[in-house]
């Protein structure tokens, strides 16, 4: 079967070689690479150039200046001549048997195909935010995982079908194509060696900002609105109310707050700790201290875009919302 490797692109120029190249390398090559530009001011479009004019990939590109991820990854798609998409990112690495492994399924007769994602880390704060945030193979509920877009593919009917991505969220499109896709067809069938490594966000400033616009992207879609009150209860009801009691009454309620975050950072040190001996022993001490800052700034950050997405949606609103919101919150509760 003919298969369309497609991608978005801006202003990836320090990263963009290690996506070429992981695809040049691929042990099934794709029939074709289609990338969407949304608009590079940086050398990505000579990279590209360059690639495409030795005959290293089957590469075209697509000029949208301005575009969205959700407009730039329709508009590839829609000039994908193959019948079969796989989605990736830029700013990513494949391992060598992504393709392969991630169109099996597809060519076995699914119609779709979720591949996995891991982090690329190049500094301590990154192998911390990895471990802090990124669930391993074994978090992972084959029936009800939901891809990312780094590593994902569908027949390109199914895609046409469920309406594409979501070109009006700027964020978490890639979640509510997924609820679209497993309502037509089931569960994605999980193929966890299909790995897109992506570098962690780098400092504490850029993954506040990260999760800032993911949880903004929540509200503007309705989605997890469960995750989001447990989180709002505990740091505004429930640590309050343990504190105050601990101070009132008995040291016990300290004890209970305390046993309370060693199980909110023990899935975190688990992922982390496989890592630890490659590191000094005053990096693993940063790398272990760095854990639990991360989780509070990520939630800080998590109940700060929230609300802003939620009263986008109730003040603006969006095409289609009550639908995807419908199948956003059948997909939570299935979780």
């Amino acid at each position: 079967m003919r298969v369309s490797v497609v991608a978005t692109l801006l202003n990836e120029g320090q990263s963009l070689r290690a996506l070429l190249d992981s695809l040049v390398a691929q042990t099934r090559p794709a029939d074709e690479v289609v990338i969407s530009d949304g608009g590079s001011t940086d050398d990505s479009l000579a990279i590209l150039e360059e690639y495409s004019a030795e005959g290293r990939l089957p590469l075209s590109v697509i000029s949208a200046p301005g575009s969205s991820i959700s407009q730039g990854r329709n508009a590839a798609i829609r000039a994908a001549a193959g019948p079969v998409i796989a989605a990736t990112d830029a700013g990513v690495r494949l391992s060598p048997h992504w393709l392969e492994r991630l169109v099996a399924p597809i060519e076995a007769g699914s119609a779709t195909a979720a591949g996995f994602f891991r982090p690329d880390p190049r500094t301590v704060f990154e192998t911390a935010v990895g471990a802090t945030v990124l669930p391993d193979t074994d978090d992972i509920d084959a029936n009800t995982f939901l891809p990312s877009s780094r590593s994902v593919a569908f027949l390109k009917e199914s895609w046409e079908a469920a309406g594409g991505y979501p070109e009006d969220l700027d964020y978490c499109e890639d979640l509510i194509f997924d609820f679209r896709l497993r309502d037509r067809h089931g569960p994605f069938p999980f193929v966890p060696d299909a790995v897109a490594y992506f570098r962690p966000r780098e400092s504490l400033g850029a993954f506040f900002l990260q999760y800032y616009r993911y949880a903004r992207g929540d509200g503007k879609a309705d989605l997890w609105r469960l995750r989001h009150a447990v989180r709002y209860s505990t740091y505004l009801v429930g640590i309050p109310l343990v504190a105050w009691l601990g101070a009132c009454w008995s040291p016990w309620f300290w004890a209970l707050l305390l046993l309370g975050v060693a199980g909110y950072l023990r899935r975190p040190v688990q992922r982390l700790w496989p890592a630890l001996p490659t590191l000094s022993f005053k990096d693993r001490l940063v790398a272990l201290a760095s854990i639990p800052v991360i989780r509070l700034v990520g939630d800080l950050a998590k109940m700060t875009g929230y609300p802003v997405g939620v009263w986008w949606r109730l003040t603006k609103g969006r095409a289609g919302a009550r639908a995807d919101a419908e199948a956003g919150q059948r997909a939570a509760r299935s979780q």
